[in-house]
């Protein structure tokens, strides 16, 4: 499937802004998965490419003058190929480093239970997906249950979030196995659920010592199909934000996100 992708975020602030530095990761790669037709990012400041330490594009930009306003925008063509089983280039992290457990994926006894009987025979299709329907069934999709800051656990004892959620305590009841599994930001083409644009699901690790993955989207109840479009991987959320930065001045901020995807 080839899909049109359009993403911008425009930011408003009420006093002048005297400074700001951000880092995005909105720049999708090439895998067995998706093939980059074109691709163009454009912020306020210069743009520095770079690769982060999870593999990822990322590019960084500065600003130093005043201004009230702001806006960046990211977009192109991808071509999917509905491939969820996927195998790390040269020069990513180990697999063995997304067993570590984070502030968004604590250790815990509860989470681990959670995996405990999906995920008795190791690390299959099967044993994913049934991980999926647990998790699903633990922590149904619901806007306004949870925040940015709330954790796998926390999610589990609401009994409700969002995507991130769910990719959280996926990740989290993985890790406590012995299993390594990793975020995933990106896109999802929802035409009927606009609000699923911006997505997350998670790669498990199936063969350690071939580097090998299968992405497994929770909300959705499936595998990586070509609905997906990848955008970056890390061990939570707060390792692989779209946009994130540091600023001076500007006061109280607003911000406005749009995402559209269509397919061409």
């Amino acid at each position: 499937m080839k899909l049109s992708i359009h993403h911008e975020t425009h930011y408003e602030y009420s006093a002048a802004l005297r400074y700001a530095l951000q880092s995005i990761r909105l720049t999708p790669q090439a895998s067995a998965h998706q093939t980059v037709l074109d691709w163009a990012l454009h912020a306020p400041g210069k743009l520095f490419a770079e690769r982060d330490g999870y593999g990822n594009d990322a590019h960084t930009w500065s600003l130093a003058r005043r201004t009230y306003r702001g806006a960046i925008r990211a977009g192109g063509s991808v071509e999917t190929h509905a491939s969820p089983r996927l195998v790390d280039a040269p020069g990513v992290p180990p697999p063995q480093m997304y067993l570590r457990p984070t502030a968004l994926t604590p250790q815990h006894a509860l989470l681990a239970e959670l995996a405990r009987e999906p995920l008795a025979d190791g690390a299959d299709a099967h044993g994913a997906m049934a991980l999926a329907r647990k998790v699903r069934e633990r922590v149904p999709y619901r806007i306004g249950a949870t925040t940015v800051h709330t954790d796998a656990l926390e999610a589990l004892a609401l009994g409700a979030g969002v995507c991130q959620d769910q990719a959280h305590v996926f990740i989290a009841a993985c890790r406590a196995q012995g299993i390594p599994a990793r975020y995933v930001s990106g896109y999802f083409y929802a035409p009927c659920a606009p609000a699923l644009a911006s997505h997350a699901w998670v790669d498990i690790c199936v063969d350690v010592a071939e580097r090998r993955w299968l992405s497994v989207d929770i909300t959705h109840g499936c595998l990586m199909d070509e609905r997906h479009v990848r955008l970056a991987v890390g061990p939570d959320y707060a390792a692989c934000l779209p946009i994130r930065g540091i600023r001076s001045g500007g006061g109280e901020e607003s911000m406005r996100v749009k995402v559209e995807i269509r397919p061409v």
